[in-house]
């Protein structure tokens, strides 16, 4: 049939062994043999070793090929998604697979072997060379990838045109494509809960949610989403809302929307995110006449949550937020994981560089992110979208993960510089909000602090470190899945699992070592101790339906204008 792909001729196969063998001997005449003087960290005998290995493992690939039989025989299976396909199966294409997962196994070997090298340097050159690993994939190339040439003879070539569409329309709009943009729209199928805003500021609206109860916990609950997303990662579908659950559960729930950065906020720094935080906390306590808020920070606004924490114990003020909980934030950046990767002078200066009207362009965040998961969220798009010419399928989760914002650059880099270059939140008052120096280890808030164990943006261990530090009563639970699907994990889903611990750990290894496992969603767990710290209800009445507020009346209907704005 004209659509399937030969098997390699005797000659051919003859062909390639040749040109196997005569590699080999340009290594051996160029000194890589016996006789070859030492040279620490390239050719020593561990070295040398590491290179025989890969000859060896090379003449092993090279008898399966000629011997397919045989490889069939191994029982050999196909983990890596990039080679799921059949048409890998083929003998060229099997060998091409597995030269390339040979060739990149030995390059990683060889970082890891690397003498002279400080950690972080290391895993840098690691990072960049899993990054170079991911790209040179064969199932990224159309003439490599067996499925992109069975479907360009199947099309008679429309995949590749239809894949150019695709990637020239993602060059135009300067950022890679995940999902149909047709799909979803905000207010439309995301961000539906019912609500009013009512409080906008430079920085931020403030969002109520509408009551489905008849009676509400008294102290209310504000969350802040990170900053660098929009908010409705926390308010998708209907089914996956965890602000939705949250109201159902009979809470007053308030959102803080953050504003996309412009011009207008060149000058804004740290500080400013962090007295909007208590801003938020006031607005709430004054429309609802109550001393106290539960409050949640997720990502970055969790670290600033904590940041804030520690402010208003420095002034007295403690007693405004009853308890805190931590959505995957990190406060001890020592071993922040992948992100670190992005933090050095040279990657600054280009932040200064890509900056000139005071914001970071959104997209420069999302680039970053995805190159955190370049297999998944890069390549695998090239292969499907612009070689393969498959039609994007609508994700509400990808469509929030393209919905970029921009971050105003001065606070930006203070960030980078202050938390994940020099770790300085850790270290009391050497960081201070509005003239105040903060110290974490002062505050004694009641806090729940989650954790994804399969988190690759605030890993699990980096999170745990927070632990140590607050001096209130804490609970520590860890999540199933990572920092976005271990948080937006609904109960009705039946996904994942959590792991909890009521003795004393000292360390994440030791919480693990005798946690209990639950299957399913945390979210029960978290409103069970949230209602153990204060179970008092109120009637829904008033202020407490949104909009009916004297003081702070509506300003429009959720979600509001910010989260539009692009």
């Amino acid at each position: 049939m004209a659509d399937q792909i030969d098997a390699p001729s005797l000659e051919d196969m003859q062909h390639w062994t040749w040109v196997m063998g005569r590699a080999q001997q340009m290594m051996l005449e160029a000194g890589l043999g016996a006789g070859m003087p030492v040279v620490p960290g390239f050719n020593d005998p561990a070295t040398l070793a590491r290179v025989g290995d890969f000859w060896s493992d090379s003449l092993k690939l090279w008898q399966r090929f000629l011997d397919p039989k045989a490889a069939e025989e191994s029982g050999a299976t196909v983990k890596d998604r990039r080679f799921k396909s059949e048409s890998w199966q083929n003998p060229v294409f099997d060998w091409i697979r597995q030269s390339y997962l040979m060739i990149a196994d030995q390059m990683l070997k060889q970082v890891d072997a690397l003498e002279g090298l400080d950690p972080k340097q290391r895993e840098q050159l690691r990072f960049a060379t899993q990054g170079f690993v991911d790209a040179m994939s064969p199932s990224n190339f159309a003439f490599t990838n067996p499925d992109v040439i069975q479907k360009t003879i199947e099309t008679r070539g429309e995949n590749l045109l239809k894949g150019l569409s695709n990637m020239l329309n993602d060059l135009g709009k300067g950022q890679l494509t995940h999902t149909d943009d047709r799909a979803f729209e905000v207010g439309r199928n995301l961000a539906t809960t019912p609500g009013k805003v009512i409080h906008r500021g430079p920085l931020f609206e403030l969002i109520h949610y509408t009551p489905t109860t008849e009676s509400l916990l008294a102290i209310p609950l504000v969350i802040f989403p990170p900053w660098i997303n929009r908010f409705y990662i926390l308010d998708l579908t209907p089914e996956k809302s965890f602000i939705r659950w949250a109201v159902d559960q009979g809470l007053s729930v308030f959102m803080v929307s953050w504003k996309s950065a412009d011009a207008s906020l060149a000058d804004i720094s740290w500080d400013d995110y962090v007295l909007a935080q208590i801003e938020a906390i006031d607005v709430i306590r004054d429309q609802l006449d109550v001393e106290a808020v539960h409050a949640i920070g997720y990502c970055v606004a969790g670290t600033t949550l904590a940041a804030t924490l520690a402010y208003l114990t420095a002034k007295g003020e403690a007693d405004k937020v009853r308890t805190a909980t931590f959505f995957t934030a990190q406060v001890d950046f020592a071993d922040a994981g992948d992100l670190l990767n992005f933090v050095d002078d040279a990657q600054l200066d280009m932040i200064r560089q890509l900056s000139p009207e005071g914001y970071l362009d959104g997209r420069y965040m999302a680039m970053t992110f995805n190159l955190l998961r370049g297999r998944d969220l890069i390549w695998n798009y090239v292969a499907n979208n612009y070689l393969l010419g498959q039609d994007y399928a609508p994700f509400d989760l990808l469509h929030w993960n393209g919905d970029t914002t921009n971050l105003p650059a001065k606070w930006h880099l203070s960030y980078l510089t202050d938390l994940y270059r020099d770790n300085l939140l850790v270290r009391p008052g050497a960081l201070a909000i509005d003239g105040t120096p903060i110290d974490l280890t002062k505050v004694v808030t009641p806090s729940y602090i989650q954790a994804g164990r399969e988190d690759h943006i605030a890993p699990a261990g980096s999170v745990w470190k927070i632990t140590h530090l607050f001096a209130g009563p804490l609970k520590f639970v860890l999540a199933g899945s990572g920092h976005i699907a271990g948080v937006v994990n609904p109960p009705a889903a039946g996904k994942y699992q959590y792991w909890t611990n009521d003795k004393p750990a000292a360390t994440l290894a030791e919480f693990v070592a005798g946690a209990t496992e639950t299957k399913g969603s945390w979210w029960p767990d978290w409103i069970a101790w949230l209602r153990g710290q204060d179970a008092t209800e109120v009637k829904v009445k008033g202020a407490r339906v949104p909009g009916q507020g004297k003081k702070h009346p509506a300003l429009a209907d959720a979600p509001g204008e910010y989260v539009r704005a692009r």
